[in-house]
């Protein structure tokens, strides 16, 4: 369905920060995350994004705001062209758009950098690229105004914007997740849906729902630690290099591999 998009050079991640403890979540019931164990993990994941070939910026903390290390949602980054600084959904994390303005100014100058504005909503999270194409999921955090507005912002650059319904996930990418190649890991909610048919699926169970989430870098595939089924699910393609990350504390926060980078 598309040709494989030029590799990518760049990594943008943040520092978590203590107060992560009391990020948002749905899942109380896994507990708060420790914070030692999770900058363990975050050091194995810079290391990890390295080891495909990337260059990694590595932003400070900010304790004002718990879930700043998810930095998929302020923003996304169209194939090194253009950079949309994104609107996020939850109050509690808008801000954290402005802390990642001067990073995108580092890549892009002020005529590349576009914004999806108030009342718009938009989280990266919920964005998947697919060569040209732009799926969106219509979440609780992304609106149709932010959708609206993204779509206009792809037009300029010859992109293509395809909105996705859901009433489940938190994010898109929560439960759909593309691997290059027509490969596409699918689960939950999205796996019935004709807009992804022509894609070769590779079905996750719900009892690794979690593990839906995986991130392409360069033709190596990081998978989250723990998860075999999805693990020989993708060994079994045969054309990756395939790595484990383990990402069990940001899981408690909703947080998977891609929600933690920017890549491009």
């Amino acid at each position: 369905m598309s040709q494989l998009k030029d590799k990518f050079k760049n990594v943008i991640v943040k520092r978590p920060a203590a107060s992560m403890v009391d990020g948002i979540t749905s899942a109380p019931e896994l507990g708060k995350p420790i914070y030692e164990k999770a900058i363990l993990q975050h050091d194995a994941y810079i290391e990890a994004l390295k080891s495909c070939g990337v260059a990694v910026t590595v932003c400070p903390k900010n304790e004002d705001f718990p879930d700043s290390c998810f930095v998929e949602d302020t923003a996304v980054i169209v194939t090194g062209e253009i950079a949309i600084l994104s609107n996020p959904g939850a109050a509690s994390r808008n801000g954290e758009k402005l802390e990642m303005l001067p990073y995108l100014e580092k890549f892009f100058d002020e005529d590349h950098i576009f914004k999806i504005q108030s009342p718009g909503t938009m989280d990266g999270g919920d964005v998947m690229m697919v060569g040209d194409t732009y799926y969106i999921g219509m979440s609780e955090r992304t609106n149709r105004e932010g959708i609206r507005q993204f779509h206009n912002i792809l037009a300029k650059v010859g992109k293509k914007c395809i909105p996705v319904p859901m009433t489940e996930m938190l994010h898109l990418k929560t439960g759909v997740n593309y691997l290059e190649h027509n490969n596409l890991l699918i689960s939950g909610e999205f796996l019935h849906y004709p807009t992804f048919k022509d894609f070769n699926q590779i079905v996750v169970d719900k009892s690794e729902g979690y593990a839906a989430n995986c991130i392409w870098v360069n033709e190596t595939v990081i998978v989250p630690e723990g998860y075999p089924n999805v693990l020989k699910a993708v060994k079994d393609l045969g054309i990756y290099r395939v790595i484990t990350c383990d990402t069990s504390e940001y899981k408690k926060l909703d947080g998977g591999l891609s929600c933690l980078s920017l890549r491009f």
